[in-house]
């Protein structure tokens, strides 16, 4: 029954990503071996290759889901306001990558750590990663910036670096930084930035 069989690949596939997201967590990308994955899956290792060419190919897969999802809240919120003139719009737009970061870390590091170790990945990232950066340089437009893509580049790294430090380094230097101080310390720092004031 070819429905049947769709349905199996597709539970298939979901415990793979599944048990991928608990061992990158777990143990890191770099240390993951794709039977790692089927075990923790509890698939045979060869089912692995009847969805994915590679750990790389399903860490893209991962990435897609993530923004799907980001997406879906994006055309949903009605608080979602896309001009950063306004603080609270910033706020908005922090405040969810904040949430996307914490609820996806095992995926962030792992996408960083393929990066950093493979050039041709972190091109293809950096490729997947393009419509997000020129949506947020739409954003920052508005603020009547010059350069708003490299404006939106910078901003992203600092969101980028500042939550990886709280969330994941724990850098003792910003110890006892509650989730949503971080996010006003950002809001802050970028509304100032972009309005100039």
């Amino acid at each position: 029954m070819p429905g049947n069989r769709k349905a199996k690949a597709a539970e298939t596939e979901a415990a793979l990503k599944a048990a991928a997201r608990r061992v990158f967590d777990r143990i890191g990308y770099l240390n993951t071996k794709i039977t790692d994955i089927t075990a923790e899956a509890g698939r045979a290792a060869g089912s692995f290759y009847n969805h994915f060419a590679s750990k790389e190919e399903l860490l893209e897969s991962l990435l897609a889901d993530m923004r799907a999802a980001s997406d879906q809240i994006v055309e949903t919120d009605s608080t979602h306001d896309p001009d950063f003139t306004n603080r609270e719009a910033i706020r908005w737009h922090i405040a969810q990558y904040w949430r996307f970061f914490r609820a996806n870390q095992s995926v962030v590091i792992a996408l960083q750590q393929a990066a950093l170790v493979d050039q041709r990945f972190a091109d293809r990232l950096s490729t997947l990663l393009e419509p997000d950066l020129r949506d947020l340089a739409d954003h920052i437009r508005q603020a009547g910036v010059a350069e708003p893509v490299a404006v939106a580049f910078a901003v992203s790294s600092m969101w980028h670096q500042f939550t990886y430090a709280l969330l994941v380094d724990r850098n003792p230097l910003v110890e006892g930084i509650t989730d949503d101080e971080a996010i006003e310390l950002l809001t802050d720092l970028t509304h100032r930035g972009l309005s100039g004031k």
